[in-house]
Parts: C-alpha cells; sequence; structure tokens
C-alpha cells in the first residue's frame, strides 16, 4: 500500500546540516516554542534528563577562551563564532532504578535531534557540532555543569544563506540496515 507523503516525512527528507549561516538567529520567544515541541520526545519515565543552555555574544566568545583553555591554546578559539546563536545540549543525569545512564543520554540526544528538526524546519540554519573538548572540565565550568550533567554538544544555528553550497545527504537504502530477528 502506497501512502502518501506527510509533512513531518518531507521535513526529515529536506534536512541538512548547514556549516555555514548568517548572523540571523531566532528570537528567545521562537526557540521557547521549539523546545517545548522537542522535549515531547519518548522520555522512560518522564525524567526530562536534560537541558539546553542559549549562548549569544559575549556567551560564545566565553566559550571560546574554555575550548582554548581545554585544549592548551593561548588564543581563544573561534570555533564558537560559526553562528550567532549556539545552544548547548547537556544530559541532565537524574537517579533512576527503571531509566539507565545510556537510556537518558538518548532522550537528551533525541530533543537535541528533534530540536535540529525544528529549526531547519521553521527556516534556520543548524549543525550539531561535538568535539573531545565537550568532556573538558574548562568547558564543563564555562557551562556552570553539575556534577551529573555532561556536555553533550551544541546546535550552531543562524540563518540560511542565500547560496547553499553542497546538498542534502543522498538516500538511504533502508534494506542495508533492516533486519529481521535470526
Amino acid at each position: 500500500m502506497t501512502r502518501p507523503s506527510s509533512p513531518a516525512l518531507e521535513a526529515v527528507r529536506a534536512r541538512r546540516s548547514w556549516s555555514k549561516v548568517t548572523d540571523e538567529a531566532p528570537s528567545d520567544d521562537e526557540l521557547a516554542e521549539l523546545v517545548s515541541a522537542a522535549g515531547r520526545v519518548a522520555d522512560h519515565s518522564s525524567l526530562r534528563p536534560w537541558r539546553l543552555i542559549v549562548l549569544r555574544g559575549a556567551d560564545r566568545d566565553k566559550l571560546g577562551k574554555a575550548i582554548a583553555k581545554a585544549e592548551g591554546d593561548k588564543k581563544p578559539s573561534s570555533k564558537p563564532l560559526r553562528a550567532p546563536l549556539l545552544i548547548a545540549v547537556v544530559a541532565d543525569y537524574r537517579k533512576s532504578d527503571k531509566v539507565p545512564r545510556w537510556e537518558q543520554e538518548a532522550v537528551a540526544s533525541g530533543v537535541a535531534h528533534m530540536l535540529s528538526l525544528l529549526l531547519d524546519e521553521a527556516g534556520w540554519g543548524v549543525i550539531w557540532r561535538t568535539g573531545h573538548y565537550t568532556r573538558a572540565k574548562a568547558v564543563a565550568k564555562a557551562h556552570g555543569l553539575r556534577k551529573n550533567e555532561e556536555l553533550l554538544g551544541w546546535l550552531y544555528v543562524g540563518g540560511k544563506p542565500a547560496k547553499a553550497r553542497g546538498g542534502r545527504r543522498k538516500g538511504l537504502d533502508a534494506a542495508k540496515v533492516l533486519s529481521r530477528m535470526p
């Protein structure tokens, strides 16, 4: 049976990572609406084992200094200046007999991915950036992370440039990744 394409399916098919963005960014109100929707990902026991930290303006300079410290560099990293808005994705682990740590990290990752899809669909360029320094003490301190938290990376968000380089990833051959139990 062939089913008609849904808006959600088309949005996912159209998604791409934007390594270069303009200086425009969503407002705090626009972002709050999208975060509220992204928080609806599957979440065993409704622990909400995540939080997001918004970095704009001078916050990005502070992060650049923390990355430099983590890397042993004297000059602040310019990486956080690649987008006007960075959203730090934090796994905020909760004590639970039912929900293991890995599952809580999966929820935090799910929220980040859902938010990236929603931002893209709303017309913003987004890329999820990580790096080994996400686990560095200087970077954790700059974000004010607690002992039960880990930084998973940042969503870099800005306007989509008029001239986009590159294209979308090729479609996936589902037959190569779908199987049945032996």
